[in-house]
């Protein structure tokens, strides 16, 4: 369950975040349904409304991520931790190519690109005009 965050802690997490899900890239001006911040470590797991346990995420991948803290990877089997946006840097874990599809380098990044299903058609699509207008999603 989500517990509230404070009107000024919502400004940090979203400005520190320059208004991008935090695992997606999605723009908020890009996206049907307002972002919203997301407990990376959830309530349940002992985590804090701080903002160091805070990310700036699309309803899609907020909803996707849940309470997860990890996922099995689907290239070995194993039980691996999801990216964290606060300890992690995306470029270690993950990375867009010229058709907007993301490619995992790492087992986080695995674990993360299935969870949350970063290369659902949407995302895709967005990628792709980044790519063409060379715009960065970053």
């Amino acid at each position: 369950m989500s517990e509230y965050v404070p009107a000024e802690l919502r400004r940090v997490v979203r400005e520190r975040a320059k208004q991008r899900c935090e695992y997606c890239l999605i723009h908020e001006n890009e996206s049907f349904l307002p972002h919203e911040p997301d407990h990376i470590i959830a309530i349940k797991h002992q985590g804090r409304t701080t903002e160091s346990n805070l990310a700036w995420t699309c309803f899609t991948c907020n909803r996707a991520k849940g309470s997860d803290l990890a996922s099995v990877d689907p290239a070995t089997g194993e039980v691996v931790r999801l990216f964290n946006p606060r300890s992690d840097t995306w470029e270690d874990h993950l990375e867009v190519n010229e058709d907007g599809f993301l490619n995992a380098k790492s087992a986080i990044g695995r674990v993360t690109v299935a969870l949350l299903k970063l290369n659902r058609q949407e995302l895709l699509a967005i990628r792709t005009l980044f790519s063409k207008t060379r715009r960065k999603p970053r």
